[in-house]
């Protein structure tokens, strides 16, 4: 594609989709995967959902204020990136700004409901069989960082959405293969702990720290709403999900928000139960194990142990193994206390060019289970490096 390069091909594809009279994004992406018969494992439909609503959205700005456009045009800017304009004569010098620039709540809220309506909700509960030696399996993709942007040509290495999605999926997949010679019982997801880089439309994180973004800071949310329904849709046919999710600094709202909508989306789902409410640590026992989960960035690590036994009194008597993994660091630390094992886990995400700069190389890359029997605590891990 010397000529014209295939995001060229899907922009162009766009506008005539539109004119013929289609409107929706899905329906549009489906089109353009069909007519330019672009495969599925190098570039995935809801990528392309995301560049097909983007897109949209600044041709009905550009059908809104198409003085502006043409000016722009005439002067060679790029009126997409136009926030404010002036318009001056011998008269009058007028300040004013284009039409929106995200979308309105009513126009998420209705994109929501469209998805809603195409999945099916109709979940049987599904029958488990009975193991000799049952084990529970913890499944922990670590500060994914949905949204995040950095270059090859600055820190040695991609990252982008896209491959935020695949490194995921790729990551439970090895797991799910590593643990197979184990009689999986139940499984629990860890979810949370960055899993969107940012916050605020502004591509800054809850407190205020900006961000290199990939993507519109909505399109991101589908985006991940995507991959967790994906995944879960995947571990209930294995074994009974349990999902504890943790909240975290670069996504504190939206972040919560996503997680709750997970619930509400699984709600009729007897195979699945949820622990998503914003208390920074969460404790779930399996037999005789106590396991624990926190994002990191709050309470000291030392400190996690003695929070256990306090926040969790009943639990804590009736075990006698006991973790604690938290995030946030996206290195390896692992280190026993009395009683209690931190673990800090590694993540899939790359190095953007803050850290990069500062000399914060995160590696390796990776997404890490854990298998727990039910007498012997902690007893295989397992490491899917990228």
């Amino acid at each position: 594609m010397n000529e014209e390069t295939l995001l060229d091909k899907i922009k162009r594809k766009i506008d005539q989709l539109f004119s013929s009279g289609l409107s929706n994004p899905t329906e549009i992406a489906k089109k353009i995967h069909e007519d330019l018969s672009i495969d599925e494992s190098t570039r995935t439909l809801n990528h392309t959902r995301a560049n097909v609503k983007y897109h949209l959205h600044y041709a009905k700005k550009r059908k809104a204020n198409p003085a502006l456009a043409q000016a722009c045009e005439e002067r060679g800017i790029n009126f997409d990136n136009v926030g404010i304009a002036w318009n001056k004569d011998k008269h009058w010098s007028i300040q004013f700004r284009p039409s929106k620039t995200g979308p309105t709540f009513e126009e998420m809220l209705q994109d929501h409901i469209d998805e809603i309506k195409k999945h099916t909700f109709n979940y049987e509960k599904i029958g488990r069989q009975n193991y000799n030696f049952p084990c529970l399996l913890v499944i922990d993709p670590a500060d994914v960082h949905i949204g995040k942007l950095a270059s090859s040509f600055e820190t040695g290495e991609d990252y982008n959405t896209q491959i935020a999605v695949q490194r995921v999926k790729e990551g439970v997949d090895g797991i799910l293969r590593k643990s197979s010679g184990f009689d999986i019982e139940k499984i629990v997801f860890v979810a949370g702990n960055d899993i969107l880089h940012i916050d605020t439309p502004k591509r800054l994180t809850t407190s205020g720290t900006p961000q290199d973004t990939d993507g519109m800071w909505y399109d991101n949310f589908l985006v991940a709403k995507k991959l967790y329904v994906d995944i879960l849709d995947r571990l209930i046919k294995i074994a009974d999900v349990h999902v504890m999710y943790n909240p975290s600094n670069h996504d504190y709202t939206n972040g919560f928000f996503l997680a709750d909508a997970i619930k509400s989306w699984y709600r009729t789902c007897k195979n699945i139960s949820f622990d998503v409410s914003i208390s920074h640590r969460k404790y779930f026992k399996y037999g005789t194990s106590l396991i624990g989960t926190t994002h990191g960035d709050g309470a000291k690590q030392q400190d996690l142990p003695l929070l256990m036994a306090q926040e969790s009194g009943k639990l804590w008597s009736d075990t006698k193994h006991r973790y604690v993994y938290i995030h946030h660091l996206h290195h390896k630390i692992s280190k026993d206390y009395h009683g209690v094992t931190v673990e800090a886990l590694r993540s899939p995400s790359s190095t953007d060019s803050w850290h990069h700069r500062n000399g914060y190389q995160h590696s390796p890359k990776a997404i890490e289970g854990f298998v727990h029997s039910k007498d012997n605590g902690q007893i295989a891990r397992f490491t899917h490096l990228f």
